[in-house]
Formats: C-alpha cells, structure tokens, sequence
C-alpha cells in the first residue's frame, strides 16, 4: 500500500502528546499518525505503576492511550483519537469522507468494535475488576470471550465477498479489528473459525508502516 504525503495539509509544527504503552490501545493511535505521516511525541506509561496526579489530569482513570493536543487539550478513548486524526489529516483516507458511501459503515463498526469486542476483550484480561467473588474470575474470563466471539462472528459476516470493513480503501477500523483481533487469547483461532478476518489481517500485517510498529507493540 502507498500513502500520500501529508503536504501542504499537515498542520504545521503543532506536535502531539501520546500517552501509551506497548500492546495497549494505543497500538492503534499509533497506527494512524504513522499511516497520516504526523509527527507525534511518544511518552511510555509503564503498566502497574501507579499514575501521577499529573497524569490523572489527563487521563482521570489512569489508562492508556492518553492524548494531549497541539492546543493543550486532553482527551481519551482511542477510537475518539482515530476519528479525530482522521478528521483532520483527510489525506491519509483514514476514513471515508463524510458523505461518501462507507461513513456509515465506518461509524457503524468504530462503534462496535469499541463498545462490543473491546470491553468483552478486557474482561478476560481484567477480569478481576469485574466480579467481587474471588471464586467468580474464571467464569468472567470465560463469559468476555464468548462475547468477544460472537462480536467477531458479526464482523467476519459483514467481511463476506468484501475486502475492507468500510468502503473500497482500507480504514482505521480495520487497524482497530486487527488490534483486536490479536488480543485474542488464542489468535492462531483466527484462520479457523473468522477466515475473513483472517484474510484482512493478513493483508494488514504486510504493510511496511504497520509492520514496522508491530516491531514495538509485538501484537502479532
């Protein structure tokens, strides 16, 4: 794949601040300003450290991605973070633009991914934060991937006899469905039983500027 150059377009000496760490959700911030060409200051948030009141003013749960803007201003939630850069740097084809025919499935599957397949995801991996009965961890790892399953069972449908999730170009929700994709406990699941997720992610995965992150992130 060939990304155009941000030219005239980027905006200027403004630098972002990304809060992150390796194999989190800030895989996928990543991603985009790579893939955008936008320069971004990178500054590593060491897990099980507790976060400073400074951070917190940032990030006031204490995760990762965190993003500070050339303005000053914070913000969370990674996928908010993918639409925004989207949005400003439309060179990049991060998304669809507004009124062509893949924004609605755009929104649509940025929506699902991270209301549906992330949180599922996250149970399994943090399943203590979601039961107070130490006895009860096993059966909420074992509910999350189900969840996570069938969400993956709805996209791999949506992928039948078509190559992106949105449109005819590759987007940003197709980085965030591989991001997910690998959190998968058992990703070698993939080719198995979601061919067609399978197939995308192959193709993701061959790409020079994700490749070359995934050497940092370790995701697949």
């Amino acid at each position: 794949m060939s990304y155009p150059s941000a030219g005239e377009e980027r905006l200027g000496a403004e630098m972002y601040r990304l809060y992150t760490r390796a194999g989190s959700g800030g895989f996928v911030v990543e991603a985009a300003f790579a893939l955008a060409g936008v320069p971004f200051e990178r500054i590593e948030v060491v897990k099980g450290v507790e976060p400073t009141s400074e951070f917190r003013k940032i990030s006031p749960l204490g995760q990762v991605p965190a993003l500070v803007l050339p303005d000053g201003q914070a913000m969370t939630e990674s996928a908010a973070m993918c639409q925004l850069i989207a949005e400003r740097h439309p060179y990049a084809r991060l998304a669809p633009s507004v009124d062509a025919s893949g924004r609605a499935d755009f929104l649509r599957w940025m929506a699902f991914l991270t209301s549906v397949t992330y949180p599922a995801l996250l149970r399994e991996y943090y399943a203590h934060r979601y039961t107070t009965d130490a006895h009860g961890i096993e059966a909420v790892k074992a509910a999350a991937i189900a969840e996570a399953e069938r969400s993956f069972g709805v996209v791999e449908a949506a992928l039948q006899d078509r190559d992106w999730l949105a449109g005819t170009h590759m987007s940003i929700a197709d980085v965030y469905l591989l991001m997910l994709a690998y959190w998968h406990p058992e990703p070698a699941k993939l080719a198995l039983a979601w061919p067609n997720i399978a197939r995308l992610c192959t193709v993701l995965k061959e790409d020079a500027v994700l490749k070359e992150l995934n050497a940092s992130h370790a995701m697949w």
